[in-house]
């Protein structure tokens, strides 16, 4: 299934975000705030992440979207990504049977071959296992940026024409619509709601592509802290956000253009 793309066409809005998007960020300081090891605040960002899926699912969000590691984080101290991959690794053994109960789908997208072969091995296995679910859809964002989501897309798109017409389709023209299925969330909306905790205020590198008309939301609380009630705080902003994707107040007042 195809969706519509913000800057071609105007989207159905609803007061519920369709799809949620997150950075989790705020761990590391969590834990020191706290006098811990940052590893602590990556322990209880996991509980966190339970939190959101269980609060997004209860409110009727269809798709959320989670920024577990980014193509930088590898600039991070070796046993922080160390302890980072092994959480992913218990995470996706002992969680994956819940999701499944509960009739959620799990995806993971970004480049996975830098992950070691067990990794791979038990992503394969989790997005099988629950690809038929029809509840929440939760994707991962591991080892992900936005920039290698676009470059990635392109080389797709270019290695498929040269399939079909040889070298010489490459200089033919292409727009947004042949791009994007080849972006690495094509099976989705793109986001309505983006929320970011912590207390920064920049996307990161994350869905660069797909953010393009996402009301973006950031709290001052750190990941661990994120519970249902941070959620709902979010969405009550974001209902009182004027969607307009290019157009005035007037024309998504009235969008008929006729005069009441």
């Amino acid at each position: 299934m195809g969706f519509l793309s913000s800057t071609l066409s105007v989207p159905e809005t609803a007061s519920i975000p369709r799809h949620v998007a997150i950075v989790m960020d705020g761990n590391g300081r969590w834990a020191t705030s706290r006098k811990l090891p940052r590893v602590a605040g990556h322990k209880r960002g996991v509980d966190a992440v339970r939190e959101a899926v269980t609060a997004c699912a209860e409110l009727g969000v269809e798709y959320l979207t989670l920024f577990a590691f980014s193509s930088e984080n590898w600039r991070r101290p070796q046993d922080e990504v160390s302890t980072l991959m092994q959480l992913f690794i218990l995470a996706l053994e002992r969680e994956v049977g819940k999701l499944h109960n509960n009739g959620i789908r799990l995806r993971v997208v970004g480049a996975l071959e830098a992950f070691e072969p067990r990794i791979q091995e038990l992503v394969r296995r989790a997005e099988e296992r629950t690809k038929d679910n029809k509840g929440l859809t939760l994707t991962i964002a591991a080892n992900y940026g936005g920039r290698w989501d676009i470059l990635q897309a392109a080389r797709k798109l270019a290695a498929a024409r040269v399939a079909q017409g040889g070298a010489a389709a490459l200089e033919t023209s292409f727009a947004e619509e042949d791009l994007a299925p080849y972006l690495s969330m094509a099976y989705a909306p793109e986001p309505d709601l983006f929320i970011r905790t912590g207390g920064d205020q920049r996307i990161s590198n994350f869905l660069l592509w797909q953010l393009a008309y996402t009301e973006l939301y950031f709290t001052e609380e750190f990941w661990p802290d994120f519970n249902a009630n941070t959620l709902k705080r979010a969405v009550a902003e974001f209902q009182q956000r004027e969607r307009r994707f290019g157009r005035t107040s007037a024309q998504v007042q009235n969008p008929s253009g006729q005069s009441a």
